[in-house]
């Protein structure tokens, strides 16, 4: 099987958003490639569906499947890889703007690649092949052509899925070892400085920003600023 060469530079911005959020400690490099790889059976590989304005079908394979196994912790028996690579995947998708991410699901590794139609990226570490990422694109094009009836027609396909609206206070990052590790009493500290705005999140994708209050009692927060779509991607 012949993968197309990447036509426009969307993809490029899927692998490198990927990049950062895999798994590893190690300073990993992707590059396109056109021929089928050969994929070992013991490879782990897990794909999941972006639906939006632009949909994609995304698919990662790791070579090692001990760096799913270490990153799941004491925990690996009910962390499953699709628990562990999901981060990842929805990093992948962070520049096709707004939309929703389906559960992951694992597939057959050697099967994995030979989905009709995608770019595919190698992923190297240290002069080895770690794994391969898969992105392909429905629609995708340097300068569409949908117009504005066209583009709310399609997102009407997903008008019924619910959406989550988070407050965010902070962030930490943790390895999943340190979050089986904690107990009650014990503090994690956030990214934020006391009195900082908290994120306004829409499925995890910040919208506004605002102050948390309290209202007869209970938590809420008051939007002192909407996003531009620019500060949304």
């Amino acid at each position: 099987m012949t993968y197309p060469a990447s036509t426009t530079g969307l993809e490029e911005s899927l692998v490198a958003a990927l990049v950062p959020a895999l798994p590893t400690t190690e300073t990993v490099v992707a590059e396109p490639i056109t021929a089928t790889p050969d994929v070992p059976s013991g490879a782990g590989a897990v794909t999941a569906t972006f639906v939006g304005a632009r949909s994609a079908d995304l698919l990662l394979v790791l070579t090692d499947a001990d760096v799913v196994t270490d990153a799941a912790g004491a925990d690996g028996a009910r962390v499953t890889a699709a628990d562990v690579l999901r981060p990842a995947l929805e990093a992948a998708a962070t520049p096709l703007g707004a939309g929703v991410v389906a559960a992951p699901r694992e597939v057959a590794a050697a099967h994995a690649l030979t989905f009709p139609g995608p770019v595919v990226y190698e992923l190297r570490a240290a002069g080895r092949i770690v794994g391969w990422f898969a992105v392909s694109i429905r629609g995708a094009s340097d300068t569409p052509s949908s117009t504005a009836s066209e583009v709310d027609a399609r997102l009407g396909r997903i008008s019924n899925v619910a959406m989550d609206l988070t407050v965010e206070l902070g962030r930490v990052r943790m390895s999943v070892r340190e979050v089986l590790s904690l107990e009650p009493g014990a503090v994690i500290e956030l990214d934020r400085s006391v009195g900082a705005p908290a994120d306004v999140l829409l499925n995890g994708r910040p919208i506004a920003r605002g102050e948390v209050v309290v209202v007869d009692q209970d938590y809420a927060v008051r939007i002192t600023r909407i996003l531009d779509p620019e500060e949304t991607a």
